[in-house]
């Protein structure tokens, strides 16, 4: 089955997702002729690889379950212009290290490094890391982290950066987590990339989303609570 990657664009103008009113937007999908975010399109774990180094673009997308392209208008050529990829990380680190020998690929990924250790705040972090497998005591401890860690991270408006969020609050965390199964315990990403809606995919893959959250709950009780 032949992949359709989504489009993001980079608005020239001032944009508010539709679905969450954050804003404004450095990059954004359109449904619907309406602008959203890429946390509520479910992008928002995948980081930008900007074009230029063709075997390292090459690599990370071979390698990313999930990868978007990155355009932006051009009001000179009334076109749109493709500004590189959105791959998943991993990806991306095992294409850089696939491109040792570039020097340049190698500074990037110091850079990326140090940009992620300064966005996370760490006392957000370990206290969401803890409410996670309070709540879901069978959680893998380093699945609690990564969560808590993607949630967290400053700037973004995710989970752990709202009031809800910052207070542990139950039904926040739990959206968190619920967010974090979806990608990497579930076909979601595989559903995206074979042009499978967004909502579509949510609906297909949720009974398994409960199924893990239940599991992590230990108790058999209901994973929405």
């Amino acid at each position: 089955m032949d992949l359709v990657a989504p489009v993001v664009v980079e608005p020239l103008k001032r944009r508010r997702c539709s679905e969450c009113h954050r804003g404004p937007l450095e990059r954004m999908i359109l449904e619907f002729n309406a602008p959203v975010c890429l946390d509520c399109a479910d992008l928002g774990h995948l980081v930008f690889l900007p074009r230029g180094d063709t075997a390292l673009t090459r690599r990370a997308r071979e390698g990313s379950a999930l990868w978007a392209v990155v355009v932006r208008h051009n009001r000179r050529r009334t076109r749109y212009e493709r500004q590189g990829l959105l791959v998943e990380e991993a990806a991306l680190a095992a294409a850089e290290r696939a491109c040792l020998a570039d020097a340049e690929a190698r500074a990037r990924r110091r850079a990326r490094d140090a940009e992620r250790r300064a966005v996370l705040d760490a006392e957000v972090t370990t206290a969401l890391r803890a409410e996670i497998l309070r709540l879901f005591p069978s959680c893998p401890a380093d699945r609690a982290g990564e969560i808590a860690a993607h949630a967290s991270a400053k700037g973004s408006g995710r989970v752990g950066r709202t009031a809800a969020g910052r207070s542990l609050d139950r039904d926040a965390v739990t959206a968190a987590v619920r967010a974090g199964v979806r990608h990497v315990d579930t076909p979601y990403d595989t559903l995206l990339m074979q042009g499978v809606p967004r909502h579509q995919a949510r609906t297909r893959v949720a009974p398994a989303i409960e199924a893990v959250l239940r599991a992590w709950r230990g108790d058999g009780g209901d994973a929405r609570g």
